[in-house]
């Protein structure tokens, strides 16, 4: 089923939104004030395109410590991309899920599309495993 439901993903909307998504990693490499961002940028990516069998869960529930993304500074970089960037990803994924909800064939998608807006509200700290 997941795998039914991951093509159905990629082939509506999944490749569009995962592209996106490295592109904005790319762009954000480049400028190079946007570094702590790519790699951020390119774990949504991964997501993006194949998000059914996967879950975003905080980087300091599976190292059991406090990092970069976890601390004072991941915060710190978080309400900067919120500011900048993440509230009009967020909004988009949040659009494209109220439509997907309107009919119950639509719903597994907005659950999905719920997920990427939460995650483009603050990205530093989170991390991508597979569903146990």
């Amino acid at each position: 089923m997941r795998l039914l439901l991951n093509i159905l993903w990629f082939i509506f909307g999944g490749f569009i939104s995962g592209m996106l998504w490295l592109l904005g990693g790319l762009i954000l490499a480049v400028t190079i004030v946007g570094l702590p961002y790519t790699a951020a940028a390119w774990r949504i990516a991964g997501f993006a395109f194949w998000p059914f069998g996967k879950e975003i869960v905080s980087r300091d529930i599976i190292t059991g410590e406090h990092d970069l993304g976890t601390g004072p500074l991941g915060f710190v970089l978080n309400v900067i991309w919120f500011l900048f960037a993440g509230w009009y990803i967020a909004l988009s994924h949040l659009v494209a899920a109220f439509f997907e909800a309107i009919t119950i064939i639509g719903l597994p998608f907005a659950f999905k599309d719920l997920q990427l807006a939460q995650i483009a509200f603050a990205p530093i700290g989170k991390i991508v495993v597979e569903k146990r």
